[in-house]
């Protein structure tokens, strides 16, 4: 992928980096220079990744972010090993579609924890001045779920809601130790979380989705060029923002 921001003596470390937007940001950001820490559960996967990384000096951690005690360690470890970090790209989620009929409690708990939770735990220790550079940015991976509805989605909607309005208060929080904090809302992107979705739901309902989309379904460049530059120097006044990023589906 072709960018004009240069992520060059950066380290970024990114979460869900074995599958859809999260593989696609970390080899965009090896193209821009960047130096990659990659972080998800499946390691055939996370190598798969690695091998298309661009430059030298990446590295991958096989890891289940559900493992929240363990994620401190991680973290340190991680800096031991690759310096301090330069930016976060919270990429690791995932899709829930399921009617409040059936919906339980673990459902809603399994949705937070993941697109949630792990977010914040991996913020609140890799901001900590011994682990982050003197500037910096943190990407959270939101939806244009959490400012819409969908049947079935209460816990999707509910948990990218969470994620896109908490980004304020961070970025309030972190803005003394020049950390900026934003977030990402995109539309329907074609990744193996969608096909799964497309999967779960009836033919027409998948093609309704589609069509509310005025300039098609996306792909993960499209979000992986914001994120680049999010990252970049060239965002260095961007922060506390939610960007939309969904082909027009909002406006649909």
């Amino acid at each position: 992928m072709d960018t004009m921001f240069s992520l060059k003596e950066k380290t970024i470390v990114v979460t869900g980096a074995s599958s859809g937007i999260g593989k696609c940001t970390s080899i965009a950001i090896s193209k821009a220079g960047g130096r990659v820490v990659l972080i998800g559960r499946n390691e055939d996967r996370l190598i798969e990744t690695f091998n298309k990384l661009e430059g030298i000096g990446h590295s991958y951690y096989t890891f289940d972010l559900l493992n929240f005690s363990e994620i401190k360690s991680l973290v340190s470890r991680i800096v031991t090993e690759n310096g301090k970090i330069d930016g976060l790209v919270n990429s690791a989620g995932v899709e829930s579609t399921v009617p409040l009929k059936v919906l339980s409690y673990k459902n809603l708990e399994e949705t937070f924890k993941i697109n949630v939770f792990s977010g914040i735990e991996l913020t609140k220790h890799f901001s900590n001045k011994k682990n982050f550079s003197s500037k910096g940015s943190i990407i959270f991976l939101s939806s244009v779920m959490g400012s819409l509805g969908e049947k079935g989605k209460i816990a999707y909607c509910g948990s990218k809601a969470a994620v896109k309005n908490m980004i304020k208060p961070l970025a309030l929080e972190l803005a003394d130790k020049n950390i900026r904090v934003n977030s990402i809302s995109p539309g329907l992107v074609m990744t193996e979380m969608t096909d799964k979705l497309f999967a779960s739901i009836s033919e027409q309902s998948s093609q309704d989705i589609i069509n509310k989309h005025p300039l098609g379904i996306g792909t993960p460049n499209d979000v992986a060029s914001l994120c680049i530059y999010l990252l970049s120097n060239s965002s260095r006044w961007v922060t506390g923002t939610d960007i939309i990023i969904d082909g027009g589906y909002s406006i649909s």
